[in-house]
C-alpha cells in the first residue's frame, strides 16, 4: 500500500512539475507536500511508511551507480581539466563547512549541532557518518542535507540564468558540490553533461568532506571556546 502511494504521488508530482514549468514545482517538494500531510492526517508512523517502501531504498544504490555512465561519457574532458575540477571541489567543500560552521558559532551552537552541520552539503549516507564520527546527531545531519539539496534544486538554475552561467562544467560542479544527489537529479532534467559533472563533484566532495571535516570541526570548537 505505502509503496503504491509513493509511486502514485511520484507520477502526480512529475505531472505537476512538467505542467507548471516553475522552480518551485519541484517533484520532491510536491511529493513532500502531499505525503507528509497524508501521514499526519491518518496518523501513520514514519517507520511504517519507511518499511513499506523498503524496495525503493534498495534501488538507491544501483541508481547511484548508474550516475557513472554519463560520467564515463565525459572522461576525456575530465582528464583534461582534472586540476580545475579538484580545486573547485576542495574550495567548495571547505567553503560549505566553514560558512555553516562559522554561522553556527556566531549563533552560539553547541558542539553536537556543529558536528551535525559539517556534512550538510554531501550525500546523506556520508553526512550521517561524518556527523556520527564527530559526535553529532545523524538525524539532524540528514535533515540538513535534505534542506541543502532542496534549496539547490529550487534555486540553482534560476541563479545560473540570472548570472548568465552557461558552461556545463561550471553548472555541474557547483550543483554537485552544494546540493549533492538532489541537485544532480535536477541537473539531469536540464542537461546530461551538467549531470555528469554534478555527479563527479558529488563523489569528490563526499571524499574531501570526510577527510577535512575533523580539522574544520576542531577549528570551529577553538573559535567557540
Amino acid at each position: 500500500m505505502w509503496l503504491l502511494l509513493s509511486i502514485v504521488v511520484y507520477f502526480i508530482a512529475r505531472f505537476i512539475a512538467k505542467k507548471a514549468h516553475h522552480p518551485l514545482a519541484n517533484p520532491l517538494l510536491i511529493s513532500l507536500a502531499i505525503i507528509i500531510p497524508f501521514l499526519l492526517f491518518f496518523k501513520v508512523p514514519y517507520q511504517t511508511y519507511y518499511d513499506g517502501n523498503e524496495i525503493i531504498q534498495h534501488l538507491l544504490q544501483p541508481a547511484v551507480v548508474a550516475l557513472a555512465y554519463p560520467l564515463y561519457e565525459q572522461l576525456n574532458e575530465i582528464r583534461a581539466k582534472w586540476k580545475l575540477i579538484l580545486t573547485t571541489c576542495v574550495i567548495g567543500s571547505l567553503g560549505a563547512m566553514l560558512s555553516s560552521g562559522l554561522l553556527a558559532v556566531l549563533l552560539g551552537a553547541d558542539s553536537q549541532l556543529l558536528a551535525s552541520i559539517m556534512g550538510k552539503s554531501v550525500t546523506t549516507a556520508i553526512a550521517m557518518q561524518v556527523s556520527s564520527e564527530l559526535g553529532g546527531e545523524p538525524a539532524v545531519a540528514a535533515i540538513l542535507v535534505l534542506l541543502a539539496g532542496l534549496t539547490g534544486s529550487l534555486l540553482a538554475y534560476p541563479v545560473y540564468q540570472l548570472l548568465k552561467i552557461k558552461h556545463p562544467i561550471a553548472k555541474g560542479l557547483t550543483m554537485g558540490t552544494v546540493s549533492h544527489a538532489l541537485g544532480t537529479a535536477t541537473a539531469f532534467e536540464h542537461s546530461q553533461k551538467d549531470a555528469a559533472f554534478s555527479s563527479l563533484a558529488l563523489v569528490l566532495c563526499g571524499v574531501i568532506t570526510s577527510l577535512l571535516a575533523p580539522f574544520v570541526m576542531a577549528l570551529m570548537l577553538n573559535l567557540s571556546s
